[in-house]
Protein backbone atom coordinates (compact mmCIF):
# COMPACT_ATOMS: atom_id res chain seq x y z
CA UNK A 1 0.00 0.00 0.00
CA UNK A 2 3.04 2.21 1.15
CA UNK A 3 4.56 1.80 -2.45
CA UNK A 4 1.34 2.50 -4.32
CA UNK A 5 1.63 5.86 -2.91
CA UNK A 6 4.80 6.86 -3.44
CA UNK A 7 4.58 5.68 -7.02
CA UNK A 8 1.59 7.96 -7.13
CA UNK A 9 3.06 10.85 -5.77
CA UNK A 10 6.16 10.21 -8.14
CA UNK A 11 3.98 10.52 -10.83
CA UNK A 12 2.66 13.57 -9.85
CA UNK A 13 6.03 15.12 -9.30
CA UNK A 14 6.92 14.39 -12.69
CA UNK A 15 3.97 15.74 -14.16
CA UNK A 16 4.74 18.55 -12.74
CA UNK A 17 8.13 18.98 -13.55
CA UNK A 18 6.96 18.70 -17.04
CA UNK A 19 4.74 21.55 -16.78
CA UNK A 20 7.41 23.53 -15.39
CA UNK A 21 9.95 22.84 -17.39
CA UNK A 22 7.06 23.60 -20.81
CA UNK A 23 6.61 26.71 -19.43
CA UNK A 24 2.59 25.80 -19.16
CA UNK A 25 3.14 27.11 -15.27
CA UNK A 26 3.77 30.42 -15.90
CA UNK A 27 1.48 30.91 -18.44
CA UNK A 28 -1.32 29.81 -16.48
CA UNK A 29 0.01 31.85 -13.60
CA UNK A 30 0.30 35.10 -15.61
CA UNK A 31 -2.98 34.30 -16.95
CA UNK A 32 -4.97 34.01 -13.58
CA UNK A 33 -2.93 36.78 -11.98
CA UNK A 34 -4.19 39.05 -15.19
CA UNK A 35 -7.61 37.99 -14.52
CA UNK A 36 -7.13 38.33 -10.37
CA UNK A 37 -5.84 41.78 -11.06
CA UNK A 38 -9.04 43.07 -12.94
CA UNK A 39 -11.07 45.55 -11.29
CA UNK A 40 -14.42 44.44 -13.51
CA UNK A 41 -14.00 41.01 -13.46
CA UNK A 42 -15.48 39.29 -17.02
CA UNK A 43 -18.56 37.52 -17.32
CA UNK A 44 -16.80 34.84 -18.53
CA UNK A 45 -13.66 33.70 -16.71
CA UNK A 46 -13.35 30.68 -19.13
CA UNK A 47 -13.14 32.93 -22.42
CA UNK A 48 -10.54 35.28 -20.78
CA UNK A 49 -8.52 32.96 -20.11
CA UNK A 50 -8.77 31.51 -23.69
CA UNK A 51 -8.43 34.50 -24.74
CA UNK A 52 -5.17 35.54 -22.91
CA UNK A 53 -3.80 31.96 -23.71
CA UNK A 54 -4.40 33.24 -27.66
CA UNK A 55 -7.80 31.07 -28.17
CA UNK A 56 -10.59 32.08 -30.07
CA UNK A 57 -13.37 33.65 -28.08
CA UNK A 58 -16.50 31.73 -27.90
CA UNK A 59 -18.15 33.73 -30.17
CA UNK A 60 -15.00 33.73 -33.00
CA UNK A 61 -15.72 29.80 -32.63
CA UNK A 62 -18.77 30.22 -33.83
CA UNK A 63 -17.98 32.25 -36.50
CA UNK A 64 -15.67 29.93 -37.76
CA UNK A 65 -17.82 27.02 -37.20
CA UNK A 66 -20.24 29.28 -39.44
CA UNK A 67 -18.06 29.73 -42.41
CA UNK A 68 -16.91 26.33 -42.26
CA UNK A 69 -20.33 24.75 -42.17
CA UNK A 70 -21.13 27.87 -45.41
CA UNK A 71 -17.36 26.60 -47.45
CA UNK A 72 -18.46 23.14 -47.05
CA UNK A 73 -22.05 23.81 -48.81
CA UNK A 74 -20.03 25.88 -51.81
CA UNK A 75 -17.28 22.83 -52.04
CA UNK A 76 -20.17 19.99 -52.04
CA UNK A 77 -21.61 22.17 -54.86
CA UNK A 78 -18.79 23.01 -57.06
CA UNK A 79 -17.37 19.18 -56.63
CA UNK A 80 -21.62 18.08 -58.19
CA UNK A 81 -20.75 20.56 -60.95
CA UNK A 82 -17.60 19.52 -61.77
CA UNK A 83 -18.89 16.02 -61.94
CA UNK A 84 -21.72 16.47 -63.61
CA UNK A 85 -19.55 18.15 -66.42
CA UNK A 86 -16.80 15.70 -66.40
CA UNK A 87 -19.86 13.43 -67.14
CA UNK A 88 -21.16 15.61 -70.51
CA UNK A 89 -17.35 15.54 -71.53
CA UNK A 90 -17.35 12.02 -71.55
CA UNK A 91 -20.70 11.40 -73.22
CA UNK A 92 -19.46 14.28 -75.81
CA UNK A 93 -16.21 11.97 -76.38
CA UNK A 94 -17.87 9.03 -76.56
CA UNK A 95 -20.60 10.32 -79.03
CA UNK A 96 -17.62 12.09 -81.34
CA UNK A 97 -15.73 8.38 -81.38
CA UNK A 98 -19.08 6.84 -82.39
CA UNK A 99 -19.51 9.20 -85.31
CA UNK A 100 -15.54 9.06 -85.95
CA UNK A 101 -15.91 5.24 -86.61
CA UNK A 102 -19.01 5.82 -88.59
CA UNK A 103 -17.99 7.77 -90.75
CA UNK A 104 -14.76 5.22 -91.08
CA UNK A 105 -16.86 2.86 -91.50
CA UNK A 106 -19.07 4.73 -94.39
CA UNK A 107 -15.97 5.71 -95.75
CA UNK A 108 -14.47 2.15 -96.37
CA UNK A 109 -17.56 0.94 -97.86
CA UNK A 110 -17.59 3.74 -100.85
CA UNK A 111 -14.03 4.10 -101.06
CA UNK A 112 -13.06 2.09 -104.41
CA UNK A 113 -10.96 -1.09 -104.77
CA UNK A 114 -8.30 -1.53 -106.92
CA UNK A 115 -10.60 -3.89 -109.28
CA UNK A 116 -12.77 -1.83 -109.76
CA UNK A 117 -10.52 0.94 -111.10
CA UNK A 118 -9.22 -1.27 -113.72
Amino acid sequence: MMRYKEEKEAKKEAFRKYLDSSGVLDALTQVLVALYEQNDKPSSALEFIQHKLGGPSVSDYEKLQTELSDLQTKYNDLLAAHQETCKELEELKNSHNMASSKETAEGEEQAPTPKDEV
